[in-house]
């Protein structure tokens, strides 16, 4: 007869996360949710910084609990906090015109993750990272976009990326450039988790 398990005796688990690493990943999310709904309305996709703070948590979070912390934001949006584009919030936002860009984020970030992860002390390859990421999310707001607004895949384009590659061009550069510089300094300061 097998000896019931006692529950009472069993081993400590370690938490997926310290409390450490939760109060890092809900700065990243308050940074995400203060800088993204600032916005410029130059057609139905504004210019926000939501990328960048992204791609700013990557290099401070990793790409797991960078991810984790865009989720977060993506879940604050959600339930009506006005942290989208325009301070801008609920559902009606992720199915509407710019959902695409809005879903289109979580690839980007684990794929740009995945290459700063790795990449991390090297600009170049880390801006590529990002640029591969971007791309993808590009793909998926354009075709959200063309869909939801009844654009072709031409008008789609010119709504939803061509006026934003000069910008996030900078933006990419930006966190290459001082990413890098941040994860020391935090890595020094025994802050990186």
């Amino acid at each position: 007869m097998q000896k019931p398990t006692d529950f009472n005796n069993s081993p400590p688990t370690k938490p997926n996360f310290s409390v450490r690493q939760m109060a890092v990943i809900g700065v990243m999310t308050a940074v995400t949710c203060i800088l993204a709904p600032f916005s410029i309305p130059i057609g139905p996709v504004p210019i926000s910084m939501t990328n960048l703070a992204i791609y700013f948590s990557l290099y401070v979070l990793g790409m797991k609990k960078g991810t984790i912390s865009y989720l977060v934001y993506l879940l604050i949006g959600l339930i009506g906090v006005p942290v989208f584009s325009g301070f801008t919030s609920g559902p009606e936002k992720l199915f509407g015109p710019t959902g695409g860009y809005l879903i289109g984020f979580l690839p980007m970030a684990i794929l740009a993750g995945l290459v700063i992860d790795k990449f991390h002390h090297r600009r170049i390859i880390s801006f590529l990272g990002m640029v591969a990421g971007t791309i993808i999310c590009y793909a998926l707001g354009t075709i959200w976009l063309g869909y939801q607004a009844h654009l072709d895949w031409k008008a789609a384009l010119f709504a939803g990326v061509i006026p934003f590659l000069p910008g996030d061009i900078i933006k990419m550069a930006l966190a290459a450039v001082l990413g890098p510089e941040i994860r020391k300094q935090l890595v020094k300061a025994q802050l990186f988790i």
